[in-house]
């Protein structure tokens, strides 16, 4: 038997996570007391109690994810639930979490690196006017030929026909009303969210992070980890900061991470965060995979 923690992206954080954690497991609270001490905010409040517009934004919902996906991979490693555990992979910032839980940096040093990220995406998203769409039905090389015809990116391919475009907002709407032209896509449905994640409209936090990350020691992996960027395993400290800071302008292949992992013959996949959303992704990616979703305290086995 092996187990495999998905750690889950931005979008996913509701008000209210990790509340139960927090209140029912010392090794919880303590993780959500040292992140309150160390980021400009108290995550514990905006996280237990919103409000949800304050959740939403990259600077907050960003280490909210990366303490509670980290907060139930902890405790599950506490119960003794994760002896067998053989891999990490995480969304987009889930990634981030993924390489804390890893072993590629310490729960602090991971908080600092998510808090930047955020902070940096946020202050990209409120210097450009982006936009991103779903996209369902289709191949890659429909996506490609409708973000070549509007001069935008696919930000997200995230399992078989569900895939996300993102850039300049007018640009963005254009190919929503004309996707159809370009492909069989069955939806096309503009998402609301605060700019253009992972396309190009990012360079400026890419640029910065890269420059942050220069003073931060990577450490090999002490599991397999899987890169958003290459759609593969990555263990070189060096390949790891390369493929983080790419990612913050790169196509997120999740769908191929999603694959390779149960490719392996991983026997249990646990999504650590809210909402379920990775769970569904890897059941359509890899139907006969087990994958359990664990958001909350009572939702953790014993």
């Amino acid at each position: 038997m092996s187990t495999a923690l998905l750690f889950s992206g931005q979008g996913a954080q509701a008000v209210g996570m990790g509340k139960s954690l927090y209140e029912g497991s010392s090794l919880a609270k303590g993780l959500y007391d040292r992140a309150a001490g160390l980021l400009p905010f108290d995550l514990r409040k905006v996280s237990f109690e919103g409000p949800a517009e304050l959740l939403t934004e990259t600077r907050v919902c960003q280490p909210a994810l990366y303490v509670q996906g980290y907060a139930i991979a902890a405790i599950l490693r506490e119960r003794g639930q994760l002896k067998d555990l053989s891999a990490c992979l995480g969304l987009s910032l889930g990634e981030l979490t993924a390489y804390a839980v890893a072993g590629v940096w310490d729960f602090e040093t991971g908080l600092r690196i998510v808090a930047e990220r955020g902070r940096l995406m946020q202050e990209a998203c409120d210097r450009t006017k982006g936009g991103m769409a779903a996209v369902i039905g289709g191949s890659r090389e429909d996506i490609a030929k409708l973000c070549s015809a509007f001069d935008i990116d696919a930000a997200n391919f995230n399992c078989p026909g569900q895939v996300v475009i993102s850039g300049d907002a007018d640009r963005v709407a254009q190919a929503v009303a004309r996707a159809k032209e370009f492909g069989p896509f069955k939806l096309v449905k503009p998402l609301v969210v605060a700019g253009a994640y992972h396309s190009r409209l990012m360079e400026p936090a890419r640029a910065a992070f890269e420059s942050f990350l220069a003073g931060v020691e990577f450490r090999r992996p002490q599991v397999t980890v899987y890169s958003n960027v290459s759609g593969g395993v990555l263990a070189e400290p060096s390949e790891l900061r390369s493929a983080l800071v790419r990612q913050v302008v790169s196509s997120v292949l999740w769908e191929d991470d999603c694959r390779a992992a149960a490719a392996t013959g991983v026997t249990r996949f646990l999504e650590c965060g809210p909402g379920g959303v990775l769970a569904g992704m890897m059941k359509r990616t890899a139907p006969e995979a087990a994958v359990t979703s664990l958001s909350e305290l009572a939702d953790l086995p014993a």
